[in-house]
């Protein structure tokens, strides 16, 4: 007798089906092999991974932070758009940190999400941060902490994101006559209400194009990541990454994908695929490369280049995922640093409360950061 899944209803023998046609979920053990796979799933690797045409926007100092906005190509599409935030006293090149801004369905603003610029916060972003990040930019506190901090905007957000006009003629009459429709007046709101629709889209054509979302944000991470590895006030051989949700997905992956990540930090973005049959699928397609689970699961691509210190921060009542799945990974993860020889290098913590990245937390992952940059 097959197990029922409210979700699939008449369709739930389609999951033992999945199971017989081959095997599902092996387990990828750390090394080149699996990186291979994971890139051949990615796809969108094979050119250069640098900045085009960078140009410093304007420079600023405000709270004991010395700030740069920074644009690039990543060769197609509009000009990224970031900051790099580092402490006004700073000496020499320190350790550099690239900040991945989360998902969250806000796809108007990207790295103001996670980091103050120059200019007063929008009352929406200040409205955003208080129960994600305790109301606080964590990149600006992040660098006080002695780092240069790198913050940019991805595919699909900020000044990487679709023009809406582009976005409801995409998305067909149905959805678009629904969203003109609607009562919704505030432009963030509406904004980011068709991206969430027309994210279904970006993924058909990634598909079509031989790659996926997670392919397409990895390879830009990746040139950011070699930017901020360009820059003379940073320590080449000492850079991190940190990200929530969406970030830490980022984070998983651009730690997967490039071997110049000392140690990354993944927040709220940990589980084992079958946890999340019969629960809450609302994630991000970048949660979802196609065809990994032929190879492996979840925290195998996390775990792809241990003994590479990791942090993962679990929220117990996270809404996002089932307590049971993210204690699977964590266990998981444990098992592969083990295999490798350097248990210690993976840290998994567990904290009270819904999908966040609290001030707590945030001091734990500073702290954590510094041990292993510093």
């Amino acid at each position: 007798m097959f197990e029922h899944y409210q979700h699939l209803g008449v369709f739930s023998d389609w999951v033992d089906a999945a199971r017989r046609q081959q095997s599902i979920y092996p387990i990828a053990v750390p090394g080149p092999q699996t990186r291979s796979l994971i890139f051949d799933v990615l796809g969108f690797c094979h050119e250069e991974e640098n900045p085009l045409e960078v140009k410093i926007e304007s420079k600023w100092e405000k709270d004991g932070i010395v700030g740069e906005e920074v644009s690039w190509s990543v060769g197609y599409g509009p000009r990224t758009h970031a900051y790099v935030l580092k402490p006004a006293n700073a000496k020499g090149s320190i350790p550099g940190i690239v900040a991945l801004h989360d998902h969250s369905d806000f796809k108007f603003c990207g790295k103001e999400k996670i980091a103050d610029g120059p200019e007063k916060t929008l009352s929406t972003l200040i409205d955003f941060r208080q129960i994600p990040y305790s109301g606080r930019a964590y990149a600006n506190a992040l660098a006080r902490e002695g780092f240069v901090v790198l913050v940019h905007d991805v595919f699909l957000w900020g000044s990487r994101r679709f023009p809406l006009e582009t976005m409801m003629e995409t998305m067909g009459s149905k959805t678009a006559d629904l969203l003109r429709t609607s009562q919704i007046s505030d432009e963030v709101e509406l904004y980011n209400t068709a991206a969430y629709f027309h994210e279904h889209w970006v993924s058909k054509y990634c598909n079509i194009l031989g790659t996926n979302m997670a392919g397409v944000v990895s390879f830009e991470d990746r040139v950011a990541l070699n930017y901020l590895r360009s820059r003379a006030d940073v320590n080449s051989k000492s850079i991190g990454c940190i990200g929530l949700s969406g970030g830490g997905n980022r984070a998983a992956l651009l730690n997967a994908t490039h071997e110049s990540i000392r140690a990354a930090v993944i927040i709220g973005l940990m589980t084992t695929y079958p946890a999340l049959l019969d629960h809450n699928m609302s994630h991000t397609w970048m949660l979802f490369p196609f065809g990994w689970s032929r190879h492996g699961d979840w925290p195998d691509i996390a775990a792809s280049r241990a003994p590479s210190p990791l942090l993962v921060q679990y929220n117990i009542q996270d809404e996002l995922f089932t307590e049971d799945g993210m204690r699977e990974a964590h266990m998981r993860l444990q098992n592969h640093y083990w295999n490798v020889g350097k248990p210690d290098a993976y840290v998994g913590q567990f904290y009270p409360g819904p999908h966040k990245f609290d001030l707590e937390m945030q001091s734990a992952a500073f702290e954590w950061l510094k041990e292993k940059l510093k």
